[in-house]
């Protein structure tokens, strides 16, 4: 590709369409995949049979499963901080700083949060069963679509003084307040548990991650539901992988079209070398002592050849011509729409 170069916005869209449609579509089959297991896995109440089923079962491992039972502590549970009749198995507070920064880009001021603080607690839990068959959650921080319910959510806003928003305009960042919430995992709350089902040698049931590396999920709401979301979540990312991949033929597109542009002016020069050469062949050559007189006013060492058209300057030497960064005159910046040979008699 003589004298065609790709500029560095051209290579970054294409370099940034690529990954993007190579990031999207391996999350898109991952989801796909998540999916897939999901209308795999059997569904199994929990009673008295899931232990007979699991004895029969090799290793009494159900890799893939899906229960749902009710939220029941082992031992103490846990009390909210600021319902204090409010009692679960998993409590998450959580402390946050909310700012309004200036974004000089759009002229606007953006909401920023920091997280100052986080603390989660988190008890020993059985789903239970209609029959009070219990199967214990182990590993539940590791879950997906663990959300609870919020108990607290408190606003503390920062009241201020003529200085002080003075100092948030010059620094260009202004302090709103801090948001204070806690979200607790009740007991009694009925819960969907997907994930590996064994039986443990002692004969108690168990719900953990699944060691074939299957995405491990406990959610407060049905099975249906959370599989719309997984569906949802897939549909999205394969609408951004062939946003991305159009994005990128779009790219390679206008790149083809320029490197054709490219190679048509290439053989439109080398059409108008080749005429060119032949009306000069036709043309008497010049005297060598009027090489001096008529020199070349860009390289000064061979004789004006040629006319340019359409301004009809008669300038330079039809080397120094087709050298020329842009098909313009020297003289007075005109297009050259055409070069004939010319004779100095």
């Amino acid at each position: 590709m003589d004298g065609f170069s790709v500029t560095i916005t051209e290579a970054v869209c294409l370099g940034t369409s690529i990954a993007l449609s190579g990031i999207c579509y391996y999350l898109y089959r991952k989801s796909r995949a998540t999916v897939d297991k999901l209308d795999e896995a059997p569904h199994f109440n929990i009673d008295k049979k899931l232990k007979d089923i699991l004895k029969v079962t090799p290793g009494a491992c159900l890799q893939y499963a899906v229960i749902e039972g009710a939220v029941k502590p082992v031992g103490k549970p846990l009390t909210s901080l600021f319902q204090k009749e409010a009692v679960g198995v998993l409590q998450r507070y959580m402390l946050k700083e909310h700012r309004l920064v200036w974004n000089r880009l759009s002229s606007t001021w953006t909401d920023s949060e920091l997280v100052l603080h986080q603390r989660v607690n988190t008890v020993p839990f059985v789903l239970v069963g209609a029959d009070e068959t219990t199967i214990k959650v182990l590993s539940p921080l590791q879950a997906s679509g663990l959300n609870m319910e919020i108990t607290h959510e408190k606003f503390h806003q920062v009241n201020y003084g003529l200085g002080d928003i003075i100092g948030q305009y010059l620094s260009g960042e202004k302090l709103k307040g801090q948001l204070e919430t806690e979200e607790m995992l009740k007991v009694g709350t009925t819960l969907t548990g997907i994930g590996e089902l064994i039986l443990d040698t002692d004969g108690t049931l168990n719900l953990r991650p699944p060691s074939n590396n299957a995405q491990y999920f406990l959610s407060i709401t049905d099975f249906d539901t959370l599989r719309q979301e997984q569906e949802n979540m897939n549909l999205w990312w394969k609408a951004l992988a062939i946003a991305s991949a159009l994005a990128g033929a779009l790219v390679l597109l206008w790149l083809s079209q320029r490197f054709y542009q490219h190679l048509k002016v290439r053989w439109e020069r080398e059409e108008m070398r080749r005429e060119f050469e032949r009306l000069r062949a036709e043309v008497p050559a010049e005297p060598e002592e009027n090489y001096i007189e008529n020199a070349c006013v860009i390289c000064l060492s061979r004789p004006r050849d040629c006319v340019l058209l359409d301004c009809g300057h008669v300038c330079c030497c039809h080397s120094c011509y087709t050298a020329l960064p842009q098909r313009r005159c020297p003289i007075c910046r005109q297009n050259i729409s055409r070069v004939m040979p010319v004779y100095h008699a």
